[in-house]
């Protein structure tokens, strides 16, 4: 009972990027302009989703609260970074830690399930066409987002009260930005390898599956496209299927090399560099992929600013 209260009424010190006390102030610029830029992309497909009526398909549904899932992902995140940027050795209460990484792994985990959805949008999209309409209905896409969130919050809560019912009585010092899986892990001062076997079994559930199902949605879509004899049509089908599928590459894969692999493999120093990537270029990313690669959000933004400036000549 004593080490229970001293666990719960203690606080970690987020540690951060101490080792590069000159660049912190470059640091800080260059991620804060990173972190505006992909929060602007991401405001902008759920506006131009929202607001433009030739988007409303269950494609752009999805797209809508990826983006949506996205932005909370990166507050969550990113707004912390940048006040260890600025400050020394930041603290952060115990369960304000609990609540971080539960936040952190139910975005996530919404995200990835949602990706899995998506391919299968594309798949019934592309191999389906005639019946696409009667099986991708909108009470399916609300109960297959809700699904997704309700699952990625469920499976967060249950691996999250896992991790913080550990003693944490030696340091306290988290070698992150911010309370990581791993990085808390490797603070317990207790035997973590039932904890490692359930984020080992989560990780299979919210990464690996969801990621297998992906890649075989995709190999029946490219056999698919393989089969339509006009250039132009599997131009088009392939436009529609590229931003998503190396969205999904870019998220799988940053995400199933940090968590998927055995506790003898962790480094801090590695696991901070390729975190940094995975939340703040990737997301950066992401608006670009979509847009660039469709025509159909394009020319959607387009028609939303000329909408939004001048809604006079859109009345007439």
């Amino acid at each position: 009972m004593e080490r229970k209260n001293h666990t719960l009424s203690s606080e970690f010190i987020i540690l951060g990027f101490g080792d590069l006390e000159e660049l912190k102030i470059l640091f800080f610029v260059l991620f804060l302009a990173m972190h505006l830029i992909t929060l602007a992309g991401h405001t902008t497909i759920v506006l131009i989703t929202l607001i433009d009526t030739c988007l409303q398909t269950p494609m752009y549904f999805f797209l809508r609260n990826l983006s949506t899932i996205e932005i909370g992902y990166i507050l969550v995140i990113v707004p912390n970074m940048l006040a260890n940027f600025l400050s020394r050795n930041q603290r952060i209460p115990f369960l304000g830690c609990a609540l971080q990484m539960h936040l952190f792994i139910a975005l996530g985990g919404a995200e990835c399930f949602l990706l899995a959805v998506m391919a299968y949008d594309r798949f019934v999209a592309i191999c389906n066409p005639l019946r696409y309409t009667l099986i991708i209905t909108r009470a399916l896409c609300l109960q297959m987002l809700l699904l997704a969130c309700i699952s990625g919050f469920a499976l967060s809560l249950t691996l999250t009260t896992l991790i913080f019912l550990l003693p944490f009585c030696q340091s306290h010092v988290i070698n992150h930005f911010f309370c990581d899986i791993p990085a808390v892990l490797f603070l317990a001062c207790s035997d973590t390898r039932a904890n490692e076997i359930a984020v080992f079994l989560v990780c299979m559930l919210i990464l690996l599956i969801p990621f297998l199902l992906i890649l075989l949605s995709y190999g029946f879509i490219i056999a698919a496209i393989l089969r339509i004899h006009s250039a132009e049509g599997r131009s088009k089908a392939f436009s529609t299927c590229a931003g998503h599928l190396l969205v999904s590459l870019l998220h799988y894969g940053c995400a199933i090399f940090i968590y998927i692999r055995p506790k003898s493999c962790y480094t801090p120093e590695q696991d901070k560099i390729v975190s940094l990537i995975y939340t703040n270029v990737t997301p950066m990313l992401y608006p670009m992929i979509y847009s660039l690669r469709n025509k159909e959000v394009k020319e959607g933004h387009r028609r939303t600013q000329t909408k939004l400036l001048w809604p006079q000549s859109q009345e007439r």
